[in-house]
């Protein structure tokens, strides 16, 4: 039983690759139930016992790419949080990997940018994950203007967004500062930095307190949740 098992599990795994390879390689159009049964040695009817339809393989091949994707971002940051990265130079360097990925990868950014394939991913959940700790180092030192929540959804929208604009324009015609200055714009709305948009520095202290909230264990689980509400309605206010 228990080779049964692994066999089964090599079989899938190299299903799952074979079709990932032939998604990136040649697009959406190769991925064909004939062509990855070729390309994985196996006969037709095994993809459909172990995925159901092409849907359920599409499914399949978009969890195993974000999670390799995202075990990749992860050892980045813990990398960058060792080494006492500026969390700015981080979260940028976060922002340029993820277009660079987008646009190097077109076919399987639309489909891991696919909502109903996002939404119930593990893989898609870690990967956010990934970004709020980003997001949160930054909020830790003082310099955040709005919600960790807020800043975390604005850098998604946008890189989504930007991907999305480029993969719609020919190549060559391309703005190749468009990610940049994309990226500047959302900065200007979640950092405290931006001289045109200073305030009295309130907002940014309560994100940064909120920040380590959860750590101040001379208080109690009912006074930090206490203290973390009255600080998210600072946050939140206006």
């Amino acid at each position: 039983m228990i080779e049964t098992t692994s066999a089964r599990a090599d079989t899938r795994s190299r299903i799952v690759e074979v079709a990932a390879r032939l998604l990136q390689e040649e697009g959406p159009a190769a991925v064909t139930t004939r062509g990855v049964a070729e390309g994985a040695g196996v006969q037709a009817p095994t993809i459909y016992r172990l995925f159901g339809d092409k849907d359920g393989l599409l499914d399949a091949v978009a969890e195993h790419v974000m999670a390799a994707f995202v075990s990749a971002k992860s050892e980045i940051v813990k990398a960058a949080s060792a080494a006492d990265v500026d969390p700015l130079e981080d979260l940028r360097a976060g922002w340029e990997t993820q277009i660079d990925f987008g646009v190097d990868n077109p076919a399987l950014f639309r489909l891991l940018s696919d909502p109903a394939r996002v939404v119930p991913s593990p893989a898609a959940q870690s990967g956010r994950k990934v970004l709020e700790s980003r997001v949160h180092r930054v909020a830790v030192t003082g310099r955040l203007r709005v919600s960790e929540a807020r800043a975390v959804d604005l850098i998604q929208a946008a890189g989504i967004g930007t991907i999305q604009s480029l993969l719609a324009t020919v190549p060559d015609q391309r703005d190749p500062g468009l990610a940049g200055a994309m990226y500047e714009a959302v900065l200007r709305q979640i950092i405290t930095d931006a001289p045109e948009r200073s305030d009295d520095g309130s907002k940014a202290t309560a994100v940064a307190f909120r920040a380590i909230a959860h750590r101040l264990d001379v208080l109690s689980e009912s006074e930090r949740r206490l203290l973390a509400e009255w600080l998210d309605r600072v946050i939140n206010a206006g």
